[in-house]
């Protein structure tokens, strides 16, 4: 079971993310060390050729590895990014993204991560990005 519910996750988006609010992004779906969440279509998330870009990607990423991160050690909004990689490997049509994330490894102070990325309504096995990153986790105290 997950150790941070969505309803959780809204409030520390509506409350400590005003970034994600302006976005819209929304976790949909949520289990302990892993999660999914949407990007809602927007047009400032295309580029030119009418694809999504690359940054609003990454951000649904990072985004979607954060929530995955607290789903594994509950709700410590300073964990923080240290690592983000991603690799594009097509074309995103214009449309929703939906990022799923999953915890490889988790230690005491760091947690590592993968997340698929697909364009809503695309078929399950066509990604169209592969995100890895690290998370730092604070020590209890600074929590």
């Amino acid at each position: 079971m997950a150790k941070i519910t969505k309803e959780e996750v809204a409030e520390i988006i509506e409350k400590e993310l005003p970034w994600a609010v302006q976005l819209n992004l929304a976790t949909e779906e949520i289990g302990e060390g892993w999660c999914r969440v949407r990007l809602p279509h927007q047009d400032m998330h295309l580029r030119p050729g009418g694809t999504i870009s690359g940054p609003s990607m990454m951000t649904v990423a990072d985004f979607a590895l954060y929530v995955a991160v607290m789903s594994s050690i509950g709700r410590v909004e300073l964990a923080v990014t240290t690592n983000l990689s991603i690799n594009f490997l097509r074309r995103p049509k214009p449309g929703d993204i939906l990022a799923e994330a999953r915890i490889m490894k988790l230690g005491q102070r760091l947690a590592v991560g993968e997340v698929h990325l697909r364009s809503e309504g695309e078929d399950e096995q066509h990604l169209v990005a592969h995100a890895t990153g690290t998370y730092s986790i604070p020590p209890r105290e600074q929590r």
